[in-house]
């Protein structure tokens, strides 16, 4: 019995096809691939009995010859190659989802069937998976993927024959919807999150997902589909904002307030350069000596066509686009240079603390100690005068790097103080853990002691607390002289807010240390 070479060849060549073929169908889910395996079936069916005449008869037992068979083969086989090219340009890999290619194509000839008025209008619905990033952080990726191929079959089986379903990447997908008005497109979205809400079971773990969904309606068909696209993006974000697990409809605000903070951010960009940024002080008080201890740093800035901005208005923006660590950085130098010109000038304030507030991405940056000591070491402040103020949930985002972030930090002699006490996780567990040296008790409960007793018993609580720990207590918020008079009889070791002294320019820091001032009464400055 003899093998033709060829043929052999030939058969090799076809199953490969055939394979690639099935692939692109199981995987991908395109009509083609499965055009291309009824062909390819057939042409291994024909080369087998080809096959089985030349081993059997010598002779082919159809008119086409060893060349010919390979010729078939290689064929099919460049066929399998080219769906396969072009079908990879336009699904996507994980969930045999069409792309975004696909998605612009469709979204197009929607549009221009609204335009032309043969239909009502189109929605695009932006599909964000909410904590996606937890299941691939805790599961892994190979389940994340699982997560999103899920998460796309649902889909598919929520919408009508002629809606398209797509992924964007990561964990974003579209929805595009025909025929539909505003309503109609939100208790689409309704729908889809219901049908995504059921728990999902990956290698028998339970998990339950949510989506915020960002919906963009056209009823004139006028826009460009890159427009709509993006509206509905704009959207999926303020669902995101106002708490996750819900959708948003696209209004013009939307791209107004977006087409501001564009603006803005490439302002804050400029604002170091061009001078705009600079601190102001608030005093931190003995409450039983009546002196100046400490001054916190307030970061403050002035548009040059805007005027003042508050600290609320651009610290969330710094810190979404990491311009935070830059100016954190601006601030620190800039405090610690200050304060040591003071101590230069005023002796009382040669052991005093200036105080710096660290943003969670300035905190978790690798070089955070090695910054702060070269700060300290160029403008000549004792590390014991530097007091650096966290907030509980920057703390506790990793308590093992935290603690050993803190403790090099403490190396270096710098004060560690625990901000907005009572806030956050308010665990007595890591009071103990982390070399924390002062609390400051959140403003909200300090403001509110005269009219909620529940609040005053919160501040006496943590100021027994905090001395029986041996940590520094420092009241913020001191807002009126009852709230003054409750913290010093309660022992309230040190006191800032308005009442005090509000924060302020260096001019009026220093006319301040330049004067006295009696316990008990508020320092005559002016904003």
């Amino acid at each position: 019995m003899t093998f033709n070479p060829a043929a052999l060849s030939a058969l090799v060549l076809l199953f490969i096809a055939l394979g690639w073929s099935y692939a692109l169908l199981r995987r991908l889910r395109d009509w083609r691939a499965g055009v291309l395996i009824g062909s390819l079936s057939v042409s291994v069916a024909l080369l087998g009995l080809a096959v089985w005449s030349l081993v059997t008869t010598g002779a082919p037992g159809l008119p086409v010859g060893p060349t010919g068979l390979q010729q078939l083969a290689a064929g099919g086989l460049a066929m399998a190659a080219i769906i396969h090219f072009k079908v990879a340009l336009h699904r996507d890999a994980i969930t045999g989802l069409p792309n975004r290619n696909v998605l612009m194509r469709r979204l197009a000839r929607a549009l221009r069937r609204v335009h032309r008025g043969r239909s009502t209008g189109c929605a695009v619905l932006l599909l964000d998976v909410d904590r996606f990033k937890v299941v691939n952080d805790s599961l892994g990726h190979k389940l994340g993927d699982e997560l999103l191929s899920v998460v796309a079959r649902r889909l598919l089986a929520c919408v009508r024959k002629g809606d398209i379903v797509v992924r964007l990447g990561g964990d974003e997908f579209v929805v595009l919807i025909q025929s539909v008005d505003r309503s109609s497109a939100a208790r689409a979205a309704e729908r889809l999150q219901e049908a995504l809400s059921r728990p999902i079971t990956l290698k028998s773990q339970e998990v339950f997902t949510t989506v915020s969904i960002g919906i963009a309606v056209s009823t004139s068909g006028e826009e460009p589909p890159e427009t709509l696209l993006r509206e509905a993006d704009l959207a999926m974000h303020r669902a995101k904002m106002l708490g996750k697990s819900r959708h948003e409809l696209f209004d013009i605000s939307m791209g107004e307030s977006a087409t501001a903070r564009l603006k803005l951010e490439t302002d804050l960009r400029r604002a170091t350069e061009r001078h705009e940024l600079y601190l102001h002080y608030q005093p931190i008080v003995s409450l039983r000596e009546g002196r100046v201890v400490g001054l916190e740093a307030l970061l403050r800035w002035r548009h040059s066509e805007r005027g003042m901005l508050s600290p609320g208005m651009f610290i969330p923006l710094a810190e979404e686009t990491g311009l935070i660590i830059p100016i954190g950085l601006w601030v620190l130098e800039e405090a610690c240079r200050q304060m040591r010109s003071w101590q230069d000038r005023y002796p009382t304030l040669e052991r005093a603390l200036i105080h710096v507030n660290l943003s969670g991405q300035q905190f978790m940056q690798p070089d955070l100690v090695e910054q702060v000591s070269r700060i300290l070491e160029r403008t000549g402040l004792s590390p014991n005068c530097l007091g650096l103020e966290m907030t509980e949930t920057v703390m506790m985002s990793d308590a093992q790097q935290t603690t050993s972030i803190l403790a090099q930090l403490r190396a270096l002699k710098v004060q560690l103080q625990l901000d907005d006490f009572g806030t956050g996780y308010s665990s007595l567990s890591y009071l103990h853990r982390f070399p924390i040296t002062s609390l400051k008790i959140d403003r909200s409960f300090v403001m509110a002691m005269h009219s909620k007793q529940e609040h005053a018993k919160i501040v006496r609580s943590i100021n027994t607390l905090a001395r029986d720990l041996q940590l520094e207590v420092i009241a913020e918020g001191i807002e009126r002289v009852e709230q003054l008079e409750l913290l010093r009889s309660w022992g309230c070791q040190f006191g800032q807010g308005n009442y005090l002294c509000a924060a302020t320019d260096q001019q009026t820091v220093e006319e301040i240390l330049e004067g006295e001032w009696v316990p008990g009464q508020p320092l005559a400055v002016a904003n």
